[in-house]
């Protein structure tokens, strides 16, 4: 049967590192594989403000690199590659990585979830050209431009204001009303009152316009009024989804919006199959609450692999 692992975790966030941070302790013999950046979405925040013991915030790579760093102190493998399915027996767990079968006696996904698009015309055709998803990476390329901002949540607050370090003007779009914290709201409103920031409400984006290499403009329905709103850029912080299409065919079950279903354990349905994080059904959607996850499904995991393979 070759070599099976013991804990095969897939996704590199701050809930997969902190479990591992509790496996690897423990002499479970753990492998993270991520296909894009340790750390998830966090490692792309601009700062981190209401993680506990950090009384100034963090910035979010900097708090992925110590997760990483510590995870891989207690003897994590953290390994790049793209995971496909994932599928089960009475014996092991099977994970098809890089086209690469890896067995393993117990699995967790720890996947979170991607930023969602809004599917406009010349959203996909501007993509990493003046159409963003990500105001840390991307803001300093809009030093004293113009950009849009669209979404109401606070993450769309929280980088919109960011954005005004760069940006000279920033048009923000809300389909109805703004949902942020009242923190962010207070420090969203010194920006409106300083003319930085123009909010929408109301709001939709229907079309991304340029001249085939950047954007130039975009057209908004407001409030039944249709108009053109000369922009350099454009950052959508429209929401999250779940990223558990490759566990089609894994008989893990989800719940109507594709978030993975556990119990109060974070036990699937499937047995040997974990899930924890931002991609579980009922995940806050907060780092704290991730890592909290973490911890918890690494006392499950033990408990696991004790009961059913010492």
């Amino acid at each position: 049967m070759g070599k099976v692992r013991e804990l095969v975790i897939i996704g590199g966030g701050p809930s997969a590192l902190t479990a591992a941070i509790y496996t690897t302790r423990e002499d479970i013999d753990t492998v993270i594989y991520e296909k894009s950046a340790i750390g998830g979405l966090a490692a792309i925040t601009h700062k981190v403000d209401n993680y506990p013991g950090f009384s100034d915030g963090i910035e979010g790579y900097a708090l992925a690199e110590q997760l990483e760093k510590q995870a891989k102190r207690f003897g994590t493998e953290i390994e790049f590659g793209d995971v496909t399915s994932v599928t089960s027996n009475d014996e092991y767990r099977s994970v098809i990585v890089d086209g690469n079968e890896i067995k393993a006696k117990a699995v967790l996904i720890a996947t979170g979830s991607a930023y969602v698009k809004t599917g406009v015309k010349g959203e996909a055709e501007y993509y990493g050209s003046g159409v963003h998803y990500c105001a840390t990476c991307d803001g300093a390329f809009y030093k004293g431009r113009k950009i849009a901002v669209v979404g109401g949540g606070n993450s769309a607050i929280q980088e919109t204001i960011f954005l005004t370090r760069f940006s000279s003007h920033i048009d923000l779009l809300v389909r109805s009303t703004i949902k942020a914290s009242d923190v962010l709201q207070k420090k969203l409103q010194e920006h409106i009152d300083a003319g930085q920031i123009t909010v929408h409400l109301g709001t939709t984006m229907s079309e991304i316009k340029g001249d085939g290499t950047h954007v130039q403009s975009v057209d908004i329905n407001e409030n039944g009024e249709i108009k053109s709103i000369d922009v350099d850029g454009v950052f959508v912080f429209a929401g999250l989804r779940p990223n558990t299409e490759f566990l089609t065919g894994s008989g893990v079950e989800l719940d109507d919006y594709n978030f993975i279903k556990t119990d109060s354990k974070l036990n699937t349905n499937v047995n040997g199959v974990f899930a924890c994080g931002d991609v579980r059904s009922g995940a806050t959607m907060q780092i704290a609450s991730a890592v909290g996850d973490g911890a918890t499904v690494a006392h499950t995991i033990s408990e696991y692999l004790e009961t059913n393979y010492l």
